[in-house]
């Protein structure tokens, strides 16, 4: 299986597809399950699905209503391009000459921080309600840095949403069949100019630097669970366990266009459940598995497995795998995770290494032990919306837009 590299820059000036009219600042709804057009999968591993909670919310804004300085223009991507089989496109500003005013954007996006804080103190209520039904869930709320990538098959919908949006005075709009995907591969020199910044200028601490390896098992009789070791790298050259996870399940996603940045803005909240007690069929399959990985440093994911070993029993596969180095920054409570990770799809025989960036926020994760429901209920609402209103803003401001290049 040949590599994929990683994507390149997009070209600002490639012809753009002319964008419509579009919403002050308003959200477009997306389809959950929509991740591209996945044509060439293999057909032996069946596809996990993304899960969401009742009510979750997904929506999308943009930090500008100026539609004739917007566009969607050509995404330059191998990897996207082979794994979706489609050109990609992706939000921005057509010319330079028509830059979106600053005054206009930081007006839009005071008005977009607010809703978001609010959506996440909501759905942050939605999932403690989980949490009440078993103490092992984890509740985790992310903001990643990337772009938002619209396949090009889908580009005429996304517009015809758009300009359906424009027209409509409801907050929050059906338009289900918008798929997009949000890549969170950033350049090398973007990686370097975050780590001086947060250490420079925001007075940030290295915690923490470690290698990881992460292996993801599906349950053909159940295609909709999906199970996550991590593991380090044992004395003897395999792989050991540290911790096990399974299925993620989304409560929000919030996807932000920054228009004249660099980069665009993912927030999420969620929840990851660790089991207690493994069913014996399950626990001796995810041993083999783990067992009969090999670590290699030429293989796309930095594992490999031998012949016929992917899978136990024809019902537990691998459908995943990836290497990552890690280093983590942090400042009271909220901590930032700058990483290279080599990934492989077992689904789509398709790989790539990323450079990626996210950021744990404090709040409301930390402020739930410890405390009583009802004293939960009572605080957290006022005192995570300042908290996330904080955060979203300063990511925002200093991070999206981090000049590379000449």
């Amino acid at each position: 299986m040949s590599y994929v590299p990683p994507h390149k820059r997009h070209d600002r000036n490639l012809t753009p597809t002319p964008f419509p009219s579009s919403p002050n600042s308003r959200p477009f709804t997306s389809s959950h399950h929509g991740h591209g057009n996945r044509l060439h999968h293999n057909t032996k591993v069946p596809y996990s699905k993304i899960m969401y909670a009742p009510h979750s919310i997904f929506l999308w804004y943009a930090t500008s209503s100026d539609s004739e300085a917007l566009a969607l223009v050509p995404y330059d991507s191998a990897f996207l391009e082979t794994k979706y089989r489609s050109k990609s496109l992706t939000l921005a500003v057509t010319d330079q000459a028509n830059q979106v005013e600053e005054e206009e954007e930081r007006a839009a996006l005071k008005g977009i921080v607010k809703k978001v804080a609010a959506n996440l103190v909501e759905t942050g209520q939605h999932a403690m309600k989980e949490r009440e039904e078993s103490e092992d869930v984890k509740l985790l709320v992310v903001a990643r840095i990337g772009k938002i990538i619209i396949p090009e098959w889908n580009s005429s919908v996304f517009i015809d949403s758009i300009k359906n949006a424009s027209m409509n005075e409801e907050e929050v709009l059906n338009s289900s069949l918008v798929k997009k995907t949000f890549y969170t591969n950033v350049s090398e020199e973007y990686i370097r100019k975050i780590e001086e910044l947060i250490l420079e200028k925001f007075g940030f601490k290295l915690e923490v630097a470690k290698e990881r390896y992460y292996v993801k098992i599906i349950d053909k009789r159940q295609p909709d669970s999906t199970i996550l070791c991590k593991c380090i790298a044992s004395h003897d050259g395999g792989l050991e366990i540290y911790k096990i996870e399974l299925n993620q399940l989304r409560y929000m996603v919030t996807d932000i266009s920054c228009i004249s940045k660099n980069y665009n803005l993912r927030i999420m909240l969620s929840t990851i459940k660790k089991p207690k007690n493994l069913d014996v069929d399950v626990s001796n399959a995810i041993g083999q598995l783990i067992a009969a990985a090999v670590i290699d440093s030429d293989a796309i994911g930095g594992l490999r497995w031998p012949l016929g070993k992917e899978s136990v029993a024809d019902q537990y596969v691998i459908i995943e795998a990836w290497q990552t180095k890690n280093r983590v920054l942090s400042r009271d409570k909220f901590r930032v995770k700058v990483r290279v990770a080599h990934r492989f799809d077992f689904r789509t025989s398709t790989g790539e290494a990323a450079n990626e960036v996210s950021f744990r926020f404090g709040g409301l994760p930390e402020q739930l032990t410890g405390q009583t429901l009802q004293e939960q209920r009572n605080v957290l609402p006022k005192v995570n919306r300042e908290v996330y209103r904080h955060n979203i803003k300063d990511i925002e401001r200093n991070f999206t837009g981090v000049h590379v290049g000449g």
